[in-house]
């Protein structure tokens, strides 16, 4: 590709396989989808073993962050746009109304009940602890003198084996 301004920081097609050298070309939308959807896999593999799915969350935490209890179209239309599928949040919302997770009042308002509640709150503490982990685990590649930007990161630390691998 000729350099339109004499260096290699032009524009490129998106490749996986880009090298350090050629890193730079590359679209940084691309790999901010990569780092978002690494995260997001994440999260949602700590949330699946407490049989907890994402857009459940986006839920509990909709209906409890208002000054009004919202209803059913409120909640649907504030978190579609987040969602796979059209009417994923409408089932999200009927899953938590027999989990008893969610009340609906005579106005047709959508509460949380004290066991919505405390699964909201325990989840909460579940996307501190993933967001520490990412923190711990830029510290301990830190540490041990590695830049994930620049550096091969070591087959430990693309899991979750370095949440178990002794301090060196």
């Amino acid at each position: 590709m000729m350099s339109l301004i004499g260096n290699a920081t032009d524009q490129a097609p998106a490749n996986p396989a880009a090298t350090d050298e050629t890193l730079a070309t590359q679209p940084v939308g691309y790999w901010s989808g990569l780092a978002h959807a690494t995260v997001t896999r994440h999260l949602c593999d700590a949330m699946a073993k407490i049989d907890v799915t994402q857009p459940q969350y986006w839920v509990l935490n909709r209906v409890n962050g208002g000054p009004a209890a919202p209803n059913r179209e409120e909640v649907v239309a504030s978190l579609t746009h987040l969602a796979d599928a059209p009417h994923e949040i409408s089932r999200v919302v009927d899953q938590l109304l027999h989990r008893e997770w969610l009340s609906i009042d005579d106005g047709q308002g959508l509460h949380l009940t004290d066991a919505g509640e405390a699964a909201r709150a325990r989840l909460r503490e579940l996307t501190t602890e993933v967001a520490s982990q990412r923190d711990r685990w830029f510290d301990e590649l830190e540490r041990r003198g590695i830049d994930p930007s620049e550096d091969e990161v070591p087959a430990e630390f693309q899991d979750d084996r370095w949440l178990v691998t002794p301090q060196e």
